[in-house]
């Protein structure tokens, strides 16, 4: 599209929900909402410490990475059986679909999973399942696996094998967890094993750690994007980087809010990414626990920061060209998100 058209302030938020869009930062565990956890562990009989689904909400008051990641595996402990993945995913799927996610490259976790016992199998088989069914919602979904930061690189490597016999069933590996003391060069190896297996590269860089872990994931595991990368501004050097080489950075700016990565969402550094020339998108992360899925995200990030049109036709088309789907299928992506803001 040659130029976006104006779009009066009050239309926004509809062009907004109704444009097309990818997702290429969302964590799969971190989708399960409290109902469905309640639900699922009354399926495998499953005790929890919590009550009702009321008391659980109420637990999911965050001042850090941290303090969210205890609770978030502890509400992974429903998942058991295939169909417990599966019904995960789809409860996913049909609210991106509903938020006109066309693509998403949704993140797992297995470590979280294979520590308690299920298999890798049980796994991906519920995983890739409802991602295969997401054709029937219109979405293109996309696996992405990824290692735990905080545990070794052995650790990592023992996943990696377990997966390999799956490997037509995930397009690449990610690094999360707790990023602070946990540098991207502690997994050199092992990002170096997944590059010559073909799997695509991402890294969790710059949410609370420095702009130097975004630098080592760059040039030290050589990853094709960096997820998060909020941290960048405070480089200049490194934001010449990252634009001149194009880097994608997935951006999840209610995560950022309820992690205290930012005091207010007005104070959100995403336009300053963007006048930047940065391929920044707009990601949910870990929506059930961080209060929106992508439409939430996109509104009140909008709302409070007062972007425009024009920003979010960038952010639409960043999603869709740092996405590792196949140039013909973004081409198509494209060619949506450039009819919706035609009929704007």
């Amino acid at each position: 599209m040659n130029a976006v058209p104006d779009v009066p302030m009050e239309r926004l938020p509809a062009l907004l929900a109704a444009m097309p869009k990818a997702e290429l930062h969302i964590h799969i565990e971190g989708s399960l909402e409290p109902e469905l956890i309640f639900a699922l562990a009354q399926r495998n009989g499953v005790a929890l410490p919590y009550t009702d689904v009321e008391e659980l909400r109420r637990a999911y008051a965050f001042t850090n990475l941290q303090s969210f990641l205890d609770i978030y595996y502890a509400g992974a402990s429903v998942l058991l059986q295939p169909q417990d993945f599966y019904d995960m995913a789809w409860a996913y799927l049909q609210r991106a679909a509903a938020d006109h996610v066309v693509r998403a490259e949704i993140f797992f976790d297995p470590q979280t999973h294979t520590a308690r016992g299920v298999a890798m199998e049980t796994v991906i088989d519920g995983l890739s399942r409802a991602c295969r069914d997401a054709r029937q919602l219109g979405v293109d979904a996309e696996l992405i696996l990824c290692f735990l930061r905080h545990l070794s690189e052995e650790e990592a490597f023992a996943t990696l094998e377990q997966a390999l016999p799956f490997r037509d069933r995930f397009i690449g590996v990610g690094l999360d967890s707790s990023e602070l003391g946990h540098p991207p060069e502690k997994f050199t190896r092992v990002f170096d094993a997944c590059r010559r297996h073909g799997l695509h590269l991402v890294a969790h860089a710059g949410e609370e750690g420095p702009p130097a872990y975004v630098w080592s994931a760059l040039d030290v595991l050589k990853v094709e994007r960096i997820d998060h990368g909020v941290q960048s501004t405070k480089d200049p050097a490194l934001m010449k980087r990252l634009a001149q080489d194009g880097i994608p950075l997935t951006v999840c700016p209610l995560s950022n809010l309820k992690l205290c990565v930012f005091p207010q969402l007005e104070q959100h550094n995403l336009r300053e990414l963007l006048d930047a020339g940065l391929v920044a998108t707009v990601n949910s992360d870990d929506p059930a626990y961080f209060g929106g899925y992508m439409n939430a995200n996109f509104l009140q990030t909008f709302a409070a920061t007062g972007l425009d049109a024009h920003h979010a036709y960038r952010l639409a088309r960043n999603s869709f060209e740092g996405s590792f789907a196949e140039p013909a299928a973004r081409r198509r992506y494209v060619e949506r998100l450039d009819a919706a803001f035609a009929a704007a």
